[in-house]
């Protein structure tokens, strides 16, 4: 016998290539031994059955953390105002809003923590986290800098109140009711229902009118132009007379007319009213333009755009 071709049947790597050369030749193109065998491998090194019970893990822990959040935020929304009732102590409910949000966002988390002890993979990166905390903290810190904002902001909201839960603002030119309040964002409600959606972190430096921080009464005006030669004290006793009639004007507040401006051709007159709150103040006032309006043409007191 040949002894190369011995040597050649002997030789692992010459061996390794004429399988290499007749599989290629058979399979009409060339096909990666190696990668075959570490796929193979890496396939044969997977325990289908301790992956199923992870997966069947990680799908209970989490539905058992989305049920454990609303349980107990039901349970918070009953008992904190029964318990703050008791004690008599202070709490509105945008603190007790914020309380229930804190308390699910805790719950969310120890799910968190629950899952990744299920991946294995993942427990190397959770100890190099914690080893490495300042760090890590610092570049969390860092990407995470507008949630972690509105978050802070959130606090400091419910903590010095500037606006509450239920309060009636202006927010942007934007009038309406504040509806909810979250870890990351208020929700307005407008007078028109629509809901505007604004970042804490926007609402902690924005400047919005609060009409309802303190008390809801508020002062109301409505201005008036009447012709230049109209009798003004004929045009004030009117437009007094129709505030006073009208049932949302506090009858027991001063009622007043007074001239605040006066042209070639035209005066301008400006009604002050007092109203029990924001929410009813436009519609008061556009009752009362209305109605002076109509009794201005029965007495011939012509507008400054009638001239």
């Amino acid at each position: 016998m040949d002894l190369s071709a011995v040597k050649s049947i002997t030789d692992p790597q010459s061996l390794a290539q004429g399988v290499q050369s007749s599989l290629d030749s058979i399979a009409g193109k060339h096909i990666d031994l190696t990668s075959m065998q570490l796929l193979a491998d890496a396939i044969s090194g997977i325990d289908i059955v301790f992956i199923a019970v992870n997966i069947i893990l990680i799908l209970i822990i989490i539905f058992l953390t989305g049920v454990a959040v609303r349980i107990v935020d039901g349970m918070l929304q009953n008992y904190i105002p029964r318990v703050v009732g008791k004690v008599d102590v202070k709490m509105d409910e945008t603190v007790q809003l914020m309380i229930r949000r804190l308390v699910s966002a805790t719950i969310y988390i120890i799910g968190l923590m629950l899952v990744i002890l299920q991946i294995p993979q993942l427990h190397s990166l959770a100890t190099a986290l914690l080893a490495g905390a300042g760090i890590a903290g610092l570049a969390i810190g860092f990407a995470a800098k507008d949630s972690l904002s509105n978050f802070t902001s959130g606090v400091f909201i419910v903590v010095f109140q500037p606006f509450r839960v239920g309060d009636y603002v202006d927010f942007k030119g934007d009038y309406g009711r504040v509806e909810d309040l979250t870890l990351r964002h208020t929700v307005i409600r407008t007078w028109d229902n629509r809901r505007i959606i604004v970042p804490n972190s926007v609402m902690n430096i924005e400047p919005i009118i609060n009409w309802s921080i303190k008390e809801p009464e508020i002062v109301w005006t409505v201005d008036f132009d009447i012709r230049q030669v109209s009798d003004i004290d004929r045009a004030r006793d009117i437009i007094i007379r129709e505030a006073r009639s009208h049932p949302n004007v506090l009858k027991d507040q001063e009622i007043k007319v007074q001239l605040t401006g006066s042209r070639h051709s035209e005066q301008d007159l400006k009604l002050y009213f007092h109203v029990r709150g924001r929410d009813v103040a436009s519609g008061t006032g556009c009752d009362i333009r209305e109605s002076v309006r109509k009794d201005f043409e029965k007495e011939g007191i012509a507008a400054a755009s009638e001239s």
